[in-house]
């Protein structure tokens, strides 16, 4: 069973916030800015307070504030700082320090209010790519070094998709424009990274053509009964850890063989698509290196 995690060593602040263990020593043994606890090898541990107060002091620290004047400002005075600094430009650092302590918190309520105000500043795609693709990025960081728990991902991982599936929902009920194109959305067998597939699915319904989505650890047995009711179809396979790099290249001569035997289209994205051998590559079958390079060939 995974613990939830809310204790934290040196180690685990440094992964969270950007600051090096080192330094966060130095800020602690000169400033006094953290209040870490002891074990009884004298070895540091730190609260959910402490990890809040350092990603505040960050922010500041980031924003041309010396540690010096930090260290002298009062408790109540750091989070108000934050609020006031927050611009446009230093919205994204901020959002992700905010939905990094919702959470560690499972706060589900400082999650939409950091969601909602920057919904208010920028659009839902900008919202992505400029704080949600980072976070996810940073919060698999996090998990591989076991700084957070499962349970921590799979919170904030849910309520992201639950805001892709809510915008995804507003413009389907939108006139298909390209009827006579369709696109099928699925994840290979064992896959189950599912986020970046689900916006995909958003922006390619955004642009005004049918999509079909399957979702996670679809084989490809099941995708054949997709092409006996739509033709023109360009399946998109989104590889993070499935196919692995020993069988990926089998996976693509599969899908030649038994999916791309008429005017079907096949495209690949994620991370195993660089083990992808380009002799494998024919002209109806595309690999794509992001979400944005793929979105602007729609």
């Amino acid at each position: 069973m995974n613990n939830v995690k809310n204790v934290f060593s040196i180690k685990d602040l440094e992964n969270l916030t950007g600051i090096k263990a080192h330094t966060i020593r130095i800020w602690e043994k000169r400033y006094n800015v953290l209040e870490p606890m002891r074990t009884e090898t004298n070895i540091r541990l730190y609260d959910i307070i402490n990890l809040q107060k350092l990603l505040n002091i960050t922010l500041l620290h980031n924003h041309g504030y010396k540690i010096s004047k930090i260290s002298k400002l009062s408790e109540e005075r750091i989070p108000v700082l934050v609020n006031e600094i927050i611009s446009n430009k230093s919205a994204k650092h901020h959002a992700i320090s905010a939905f990094k302590m919702a959470m560690m918190n499972f706060d589900q309520s400082l999650f939409f209010t950091t969601y909602n105000k920057l919904l208010s500043e920028k659009t839902f795609r900008e919202v992505f790519f400029d704080v949600f693709i980072p976070l996810i990025e940073e919060v698999g960081y996090l998990w591989q070094t076991n700084t957070i728990s499962i349970a921590h991902e799979h919170f904030i991982s849910n309520l992201i998709k639950q805001k892709i599936l809510i915008n995804t929902e507003k413009i389907q009920t939108q006139e298909n424009t390209y009827a006579d194109q369709v696109f099928v959305l699925y994840l290979p067998d064992n896959e189950i990274h599912e986020l970046g597939l689900m916006y995909l699915n958003y922006e390619i319904q955004l642009k005004g053509y049918k999509t079909i989505y399957l979702g996670a650890t679809v084989p490809i047995e099941s995708i054949k009964d997709v092409k006996r009711y739509f033709d023109n179809i360009t399946f998109i396979c989104y590889m993070t850890v499935e196919p692995n790099p020993v069988s990926v290249n089998d996976y693509v001569n599969k899908i030649k063989k038994e999916i791309l035997i008429d005017n079907s289209v096949f495209w690949a994205i994620g991370r195993m698509t660089e083990n992808i051998d380009y002799k494998h590559i024919t002209d109806n079958i595309k690999l794509f290196t992001s979400i944005n390079d793929l979105t602007s060939v729609l």
